[in-house]
């Protein structure tokens, strides 16, 4: 037994919307233990819709989850081609008309009568209730070891009829009787293929499996286990993680929803200390992620921008001829911009980043990708480093990489230091 997701809406082929119904619901599959091996998207066609459902038929899928194509526009075209693939007539149900007239009256507005269309489902069809929306769906079994759902391609909408009526149903019918639970766990400073050699006796297993995934500036292990509570998984999932952190050592920051700001909040929190930045080619952007933690005032003072030499000299006390010899973009300049933010701000930490974006280059022979990153302690002790990321990588990854690095050069430093 197997699902398979099938998206419908031209839109997503488009790229004008992302598609983040098709990993709510593997994410909601694999808590339930029900397999799902294909998604696919399909633009707003009735016979592209029927060659999927022949593919998804001929592999035996059991379950097709089915997002998007319900709305009232001639364009929504999902519930007629199910019904047409199994040559089933459309009977419009009067308790749906109801209820979209009765929503719309709430609103204030008269329903049209092209919302009618939402109302027409597949003899022998049951109403898959959508308490938010004017779409309902269908849940329907229209052929032995098959069943079919539909959900309107909104999420918030998708996601309540699944929690509500979708979850119970697949219960009710014998599936989900195990789950599938994982963590993510994720690393920074070690690459894909070197964490993979060091842990690689770990994938050779079936229960819990490893496996590794690259994102942008860190690694990620997918550690999963299947079982027949989230509890039992989490004992299974337990001693392998343990055993990654202990190979992986100061790489390993976090797992899931962690963050590397999220994780050197909590380690400042736990200190009772606070941080200052002073940044120049991320430009806020190094505050911005510290700031996205709820909570962060209580240790993030604030930063300065000192995007032009002037302000690095004015307001940091970065010496002019430090400047005019090596240049803004270096380890001598970034350390007296930490120093500088920890008085200016009167912080116990301080983190200063300068460097060349791109993408071109400044008036030296520094090429672009080259950010020089300082750290200032409580005792105002000051460590740096230069990071090369490339001159071919666009800008923004190059400011998103510089912020993550300086996150994270911190997080090991207060990993590793005394309080």
């Amino acid at each position: 037994m197997a699902a398979e997701i099938i998206c419908v809406g031209t839109e997503i082929l488009l790229g004008d919307i992302v598609n983040s119904n098709s990993r709510f619901l593997a994410r909601e599959l694999a808590e339930l233990g029900i397999p799902h091996f294909f998604q696919s998207v399909v633009g707003d066609n009735i016979q592209r819709i029927h060659s999927l459902i022949d593919i998804a038929i001929a592999r035996e899928s059991e379950i097709l989850i089915f997002t998007g194509g319900l709305g009232p526009t001639p364009d929504d075209l999902t519930t007629e081609a199910i019904a047409t693939y199994f040559d089933t007539e459309l009977i419009e149900q009067p308790e749906i008309v109801a209820d979209i007239e009765a929503k719309f009256a709430k609103r204030g507005r008269t329903m049209v009568d092209s919302n009618r269309r939402q109302a027409l489902l597949p003899k022998g069809a049951d109403i898959l209730p959508n308490p938010i929306g004017t779409a309902p769906g269908i849940i329907w079994q229209p052929q032995a070891n098959l069943t079919i759902f539909t959900f309107p391609g909104v999420p918030y909408e998708m996601h309540r009829m699944w929690q509500d009526t979708a979850v119970p149903f697949l219960k009710s019918q014998g599936w989900g009787q195990s789950i599938i639970h994982s963590e993510m766990m994720r690393f920074r400073g070690i690459g894909e293929s070197t964490l993979a050699s060091k842990v690689h006796h770990l994938f050779e297993q079936e229960n819990p499996t490893v496996a590794p995934y690259a994102s942008k500036g860190e690694v990620k292990l997918r550690v999963s286990a299947k079982a027949d509570s989230v509890e039992t998984a989490k004992q299974l999932i337990a001693p392998v993680v343990d055993e990654i952190k202990a190979i992986a050592g100061l790489h390993y920051f976090g797992s899931d929803d962690d963050s590397l700001a999220s994780v050197l909040g909590e380690l400042l929190g736990d200190r009772q200390q606070t941080l200052s930045v002073a940044e120049s080619c991320t430009a806020g952007g190094l505050g911005a992620m510290i700031t996205s933690i709820s909570g962060a005032s209580s240790y993030f003072m604030g930063g300065v921008i000192s995007y032009q030499n002037r302000i690095k000299q004015d307001l940091l006390g970065v010496k002019a001829e430090d400047i005019e010899t090596v240049g803004a973009v270096s380890e001598t300049v970034a350390e007296q911009m930490a120093l500088g933010a920890k008085k200016y701000l009167q912080t116990d930490w301080a983190i200063a980043i300068s460097g060349i974006a791109g993408p071109k280059s400044d008036d030296t022979d520094k090429p672009v990708g080259m950010v020089c990153i300082a750290w200032a302690d409580p005792k105002a002790q000051v460590t740096s480093k230069t990071f090369y990321y490339g001159e071919n990588r666009a800008r923004d990854l190059i400011r998103y990489l510089s912020a993550c690095d300086a996150l994270d050069g911190l997080r090991r430093q207060l990993l590793t230091t005394q309080n």
